[in-house]
């Protein structure tokens, strides 16, 4: 169990600090009479490809056969795109989907020449850490560089980017038009008579979000009211509280992000000082989050508004 949530504080606070990414544009195309050679097959497939990622434009050659992902959202994403059989490697955090091959390459400190030996022919991080983007393309390995996402939009972006990058571009376009449905579908039917306010955990030091991150922006759309929004340093968004401070705030609902890394639940919070008459603990309104589903900006964010939503349904009942 690790005591700080090292999975969000360093894949959010410090992507966050990266370039976002843009749309996907096609940089070449081929006729219906072109002949049959590998050049020709590559453009009729949309490639070569430049995507405007976090580290500016990057062309893709030829659709990718060794994928390596060092990002485990990027790694939800390429196999929910339908590019899973072109990844080859994903980092030591990526643990979704299951069948993701696994290695030992790093994700907190990539290491390039580790990426490297993969023989990749396109890879995708989610930080630039120890100038792993710059030690890859010197050698003419393309890199996208999707850092975490600040708000919706930039999650969908990102996928399309993956989609665009990978030959997935259709796929990718369907993953992001089911997401748009599905959330604005939960969030339009949400009862919204309570004025209720709520408290998101990152871990139990304890960090949480502001409405200004892709987090708090779901939750903004079920109609909650984020206490940390009046936190004394907003800190990127993701501002460390006091206990004091939540106490104070008495939220009417808690979500904990924190039930793997922490082993955080309703009993550990009432342990806390001051906490243990906190209105969510005695109304029993603790919702526990898969810390990865929570932290993650990929397909699965529609599951993280499904949880929102019965979280919400509940406290309105």
């Amino acid at each position: 169990m690790r005591p700080v949530r090292t999975a969000v504080a360093g894949a959010l606070l410090g992507a966050l600090t990266l370039a976002g990414c843009g749309q996907s544009d096609d940089t070449a195309g081929t006729s219906a009479t072109a002949p049959a050679t590998p050049a020709a097959s590559a453009q009729a497939a949309g490639f070569p490809v430049t995507v405007q990622a976090g580290n500016g434009a990057v062309t893709i050659p030829a659709k990718p056969s060794r994928i390596v992902s060092i990002s485990p959202t990027a790694t939800e994403t390429l196999f929910a795109i339908g590019a899973g059989p072109q990844v080859v490697a994903v980092d030591d955090q990526s643990d979704h989907p299951a069948e993701a091959p696994k290695s030992d390459l790093s994700g907190y400190k990539p290491n390039a020449e580790s990426i490297i030996d993969r023989k990749p022919d396109l890879v995708v991080l989610a930080n630039d850490t120890g100038g792993v983007v710059a030690a890859l393309t010197k050698v003419g390995i393309p890199v996208l560089l999707e850092p975490a996402a600040t708000k919706l939009e930039e999650s969908y972006d990102e996928i399309s980017d993956l989609g665009a990058a990978t030959g997935n571009t259709a796929k990718a376009g369907q993953v992001v038009a089911d997401m748009q449905s599905r959330i604005q579908q939960l969030a339009a039917a949400a009862p919204k008579d309570k004025k209720l306010t709520y408290f998101h955990e990152l871990d139990n030091t304890p960090f949480s979000v502001t409405s200004g991150t892709f987090i708090g922006q779901i939750y903004g759309m079920f109609g909650l009211t984020n206490i940390a929004d009046k936190a004394p340093d907003a800190a990127g968004g993701y501002p460390k509280l006091s206990t004091e401070f939540v106490a104070e705030a008495d939220p009417d609902l808690i979500f904990l992000a924190d039930t793997k890394c922490c082993g955080q639940s309703k009993q550990t919070l009432a342990k806390r000082p001051g906490w243990g008459g906190l209105s969510a603990i005695k109304k029993d309104q603790v919702f526990p989050v898969d810390d990865d589903i929570a932290s993650r900006w990929g397909p699965r964010v529609v599951d993280f508004a499904e949880i929102v939503d019965a979280a919400v349904r509940k406290a309105a009942a």
